[in-house]
């Protein structure tokens, strides 16, 4: 299926290629070549040049990250098909002076894109949150590890009489033990709940 007004746009870590491919009366076809940075301003500025273009349809390279910033500038506004570059390639009937960019444009405008999956954007939010939780609670077990070394090392048996040293009766006597405070009974006194019932295992824990 022929596509009309499309973009082929080769994707680098600092800049972009766009080609796009028009056809005309008379069945012409005229391609229009830039480069855009990837910059937040420059990819504002590259929707805009494509929208005056009265573009349809956008392919892109899937190269490494870089693609990303610039589908989701994209996204909505236009047909997006996100390409891997393999696939471009091994396609035949290239011309050696064909760039990249002009080469996706014509594959595009000829059907001859296959499509990679990117998920939708709320699957992509959802996905993000579930890795950062992933990255927060591995930052947590590193820290609470990190901490009981350290107080194993000032021979401060803490974890042998409470079940989570970074509780609420934990993070008081860790607060006070950071501020200087050092006195067993003092801090032991500032367990609560059913910490409260082995005051004597923790005066001896500190």
């Amino acid at each position: 299926m022929k596509r009309r007004r499309c973009c082929g746009i080769d994707v680098h870590k600092a800049s972009l290629s766009v080609c796009v491919r028009l056809h005309g009366k008379g069945g012409k076809v005229s391609e229009e070549v830039h480069r855009f940075g990837t910059t937040s301003e420059e990819l504002l500025t590259l929707h805009d040049w494509l929208t005056t273009q009265q573009v349809t349809h956008v392919a892109m390279e899937a190269t490494g990250v870089y693609w990303k910033p610039v589908y989701y500038v994209l996204e909505g506004a236009f047909s997006l098909m996100l390409v891997n570059p393999a696939d471009i390639k091994r396609m035949p009937g290239r011309k050696t002076e064909v760039s990249d960019c002009a080469w996706l444009a014509q594959l595009l405008d000829n059907g001859m894109v296959k499509p990679s999956f990117v998920p939708p954007r709320e699957v992509r939010e959802l996905r993000d949150l579930v890795r950062y939780r992933t990255s927060l609670k591995h930052d947590h077990t590193r820290v609470a590890n990190r901490l009981h070394k350290v107080l194993q090392d000032a021979d401060l048996k803490l974890s042998s009489v409470m079940s989570d040293v970074l509780g609420v009766s934990g993070r008081q006597i860790l607060k006070q033990l950071a501020a200087g405070h050092s006195d067993p009974a003092v801090l032991a006194e500032l367990a609560r709940g059913s910490l409260r019932t082995k005051l004597a295992a923790l005066r001896q824990a500190l």
